[in-house]
């Protein structure tokens, strides 16, 4: 089933650069729109402050706001890791 979409287009689109990266969208909550979830919520990954972002329904600012949930995506741990991985695959292979 897919999710429903967010009613501001820049926090959509940052909601899906964050799923495209493995992140999970989860919409619903009390005061938010919902949540987003990283992929792997371990303690190294900064002590778990960053696994989860909340997601405003109607942020003062959308453009601001979609790009701090990019910056989350973009600064996650896990995110740098997987990206070392792919590397090191990709030289076992010559």
């Amino acid at each position: 089933m897919r999710r429903a979409k967010h009613p501001k287009k820049e926090v959509e689109q940052a909601l899906r650069y964050a799923e495209q990266h493995g992140w999970r969208v989860e919409p619903g909550g009390s005061h938010a729109w919902g949540r987003m979830y990283c992929p792997r919520n371990v303690p190294e990954c900064r002590c778990g402050e960053f696994c989860i972002a909340s997601i405003w329904s109607t942020p003062r600012n959308a453009g601001n706001h979609a790009r701090q949930l990019r910056r989350i995506v973009d600064n996650c741990v896990f995110r740098e890791a997987v990206g070392a991985e792919c590397a090191e695959e990709s030289n076992d292979g010559i």
